[in-house]
């Protein structure tokens, strides 16, 4: 064989192992073995394999057209022409093996005992927790999963996966050192609420605003600048402390409970504010939607675990300022009236009360002997009457973790129970009582 006829054979080869490699990419209905209550709901599972399979078969024909190209017109091309060829259809084939193993990290888990249900559980919270407000939302599944590390992230749904596909669900990573305890809660919902910000819209119309306050990139001192930087994640505190109440701060408090330095530390161009102001503003966002003493008291709670006074003079001076106009910022993001909400403000959308202070101590008691009426409120309520009662002294943190494991696994059987009576044709049932 000449040179170029022995480059053309190995081409050729490639592309037909790269075909047999394919063929033993299986969807995860095939694979995956999990109890039936731990299983991603049907539209999250049918939205994931859909995207799968288009993905596999775009590039089947793809290798199959490259074939025929070189056996065809192709075969007296130059063999760098044909193996350019080549070498781009085998990246689109890392492509889809990269979304393969994305996915995987997804539905692996919901395998391990325990972790899954609890993993369907979470699923269902943050279903809840992302259409729990006063505003219609073509809400996309949510999928969660564990990893380790203190902070959570999420990949929205309809953001780019590898190979430019759109995500057809959004996925929490959530981390594994928070379960199973209120703060799973806060993280989560935190992460939701930017999947709701950027369903609304609401970071690039709040930029908008806030640009009215300063005077440009190069106002560099002005705390408005500051809030504008940091609005995005901002947003995304405010969606959790609406569904869950104080059970969000106390959660990020634990988060950025770190070092000194850490909780001081200047941001930069990390979008997130500094830890010991978003501890603070969490504290007077809170205390805007539901007015109760307990958010002083626990602003300085924060402030004397990290005094202010180990910082420059004129570090200082910029945290005041920024402290100082937390109160107009917080009237200003909850008085937006974003183009989305039709006329409505934020705070509007947030139903008045519902996580007022004393109406869930109020609940805490009244379920403490019935402890199964706790399963039939929505998931974001529940979590905001543990974190609640947490936050007043009258929940254990191992009774807490059993209850919330207990919740996890009853919203998991439920949901499973309603999607098979649905597809069955059948009145809905109550799972058997799984709350002790």
């Amino acid at each position: 064989m000449t040179i170029r006829a022995t480059a053309a054979w190995l081409i050729e080869q490639e592309a037909r192992a790269l075909l047999t490699r394919l063929d033993r990419v299986r969807p995860f209905a095939l694979t995956e073995t999990m109890v039936p209550a731990a299983a991603l709901s049907p539209a999250a599972q049918s939205a994931i394999e859909r995207v799968l399979i288009q993905g596999r078969g775009d590039l089947r024909r793809q290798v199959l057209g490259f074939l025929a190209w070189l056996g065809s017109t192709g075969r007296g091309a130059p063999p760098d022409e044909q193996h350019n060829q080549f070498v781009t259809i085998r990246m689109q084939f890392n492509d889809v093996l990269a979304q393969l193993d994305l996915f995987s990290e997804v539905v692996t888990q919901r395998s391990e005992h325990s972790t899954g249900v609890w993993l369907s559980g979470l699923d269902v919270l943050a279903a809840d927790a992302l259409t729990g407000f006063d505003v219609p939302l073509q809400a996309p599944p949510v999928v969660c999963y564990l990893a380790r590390g203190p902070g959570a992230a999420i990949r929205r749904a309809r953001t780019r996966l590898p190979g430019g596909t759109a995500s057809p669900v959004a996925i929490v990573r959530v981390p594994r050192e928070r379960m199973v305890g209120h703060g799973v809660a806060s993280s989560l919902v935190h992460e939701v609420g930017h999947q709701g910000a950027a369903l609304l819209e609401l970071v690039p119309s709040l930029r908008s605003l806030l640009q009215q306050f300063h005077g440009g990139p190069e106002d560099t001192s002005s705390p408005w600048r500051c809030w504008e930087n940091w609005i995005s994640e901002i947003i995304a505190d405010f969606w959790s402390i609406a569904a869950l109440g104080i059970s969000s701060t106390l959660g990020l408090l634990a988060v950025v409970s770190l070092p000194r330095w850490a909780v001081f530390r200047p941001s930069g161009n990390d979008p997130h504010p500094v830890p010991y102001l978003r501890v603070l503003l969490s504290c007077e966002i809170g205390r805007a939607l539901y007015p109760h003493p307990q958010w002083a008291a626990l602003a300085a709670v924060w402030r004397e675990l990290y005094p202010i006074d180990i910082v420059t003079d004129t570090y200082r001076r910029s945290l005041d300022d920024l402290v100082g106009s937390m109160p107009d910022f917080v009237a200003e993001l909850l008085g937006h009236r974003p183009p989305a909400l039709h006329g409505r403000t934020l705070r509007e959308i947030v139903p008045p009360n519902q996580r007022n202070p004393e109406l869930l101590l109020e609940l805490f008691g009244r379920w403490r002997t019935e402890p199964q009426r706790l399963a039939q409120v929505r998931p974001a309520l529940a979590f905001a009457v543990l974190g609640q009662a947490r936050a007043a002294g009258r929940l254990s943190p191992r009774s807490e973790s059993r209850v919330i494991g207990n919740l996890l696994t009853y919203w998991a059987a439920r949901s499973s129970l309603d999607i098979s009576a649905i597809c069955a044709g059948i009145p809905r049932t109550a799972p058997v009582r799984l709350i002790s």
